[in-house]
């Protein structure tokens, strides 16, 4: 019975410690996302091709709240999008609620700055720390 005991409370003490380690010491998710392509300041012929990478925390569809997981969206010419705000779905907030990592941008030719936003998985943004912004030049074919 001790040994149970023992294994049990093992068990409790690693779960709280992935916890801790997912979402920091606030409950509030931490790592990191950044755009693997294109690199910033690069010049594109489109459309553009979009791979989008996170570290430390979790990639989940869209729909239910899961702690320390949630998705990628494109923010175009926007900065990042305060903690808690709904991103909306419109041309310059593109969601990628099913859980990918890869899009592809029919963008106009043009300079564009381009915003990673990390959220949650009702489209709640988790705020600057789980977001990067790239510039990009789109030049006509």
């Amino acid at each position: 019975m001790r040994v149970f005991r023992r294994v049990n409370l093992l068990v409790v003490c690693m779960v709280t410690l992935v916890g801790i380690v997912a979402c920091g010491k606030d409950g509030k998710p931490t790592g990191r996302v950044f755009f693997s392509e294109p690199k910033d300041g690069a010049k594109i012929t489109g459309p553009v091709k979009v791979v989008m990478g996170v570290e430390g925390i979790e990639i989940k569809p869209a729909g239910e709240v899961v702690e320390g997981t949630g998705h990628h969206h494109i923010l175009i010419n926007i900065g990042f999008m305060a903690p808690g705000q709904v991103i909306p779905t419109d041309n310059t907030h593109r969601h990628f609620g099913k859980g990918q990592t890869e899009a592809t941008l029919n963008l106009p030719p043009g300079d564009y700055r381009l915003t990673l936003q990390f959220a949650d998985g009702l489209h709640r943004s988790y705020g600057e720390k789980l977001s990067a912004t790239i510039n990009i030049k789109v030049a006509a074919r």
